[in-house]
């Protein structure tokens, strides 16, 4: 796969309805994702090397994003989401990968500024639940 445009990478918001809407005006982004592991190691395991208990443990999704907000019904949107603490339906798109979708919940929300620059945001995102994952 050739590299791609890190711009393509897209965080959107359900708009209520049966769509999605791009998540303001997001410089950068990122999504990582965690599993944690069940250790069931014994005074007998092999060797005394560590032992894990598949399919177990817990999976989670974060997504952090830094940008300006493109603008005021967008800016409005997400700090209400915010201060509401709302768990909505987010889809992460990954170019010629796919999209990730699911509830999400925002667990912080920044606001900086220079004096001789525009206001800007950071945000991050925490998985509440299952997602699913559609291949392109």
């Amino acid at each position: 796969m050739p590299a791609q445009k890190g711009k393509d990478l897209l965080i959107r918001i359900g708009d209520g309805g049966n769509g999605f809407v791009t998540v303001a005006g997001l410089r950068t982004r990122q999504i990582a994702f965690n599993a944690e592991t069940v250790d069931v190691t014994h005074a007998e395991s092999a060797g005394r090397w560590r032992e894990l208990l598949a399919g177990t443990g817990v999976r989670r999704a974060s997504i952090a994003g830094s940008g300006v907000f493109k603008d005021e019904a967008s800016d409005a949107r997400m700090r209400q989401v915010f201060f509401d603490g709302d768990i909505l339906t987010y889809q992460i798109v990954i170019p010629d990968f796919g999209h990730i979708e699911g509830p999400f919940q925002i667990t912080s929300l920044e606001y900086s500024g220079d004096h001789a620059g525009e206001v800007t945001f950071e945000m991050a995102f925490e998985s509440a639940g299952a997602l699913a994952f559609v291949a392109m």
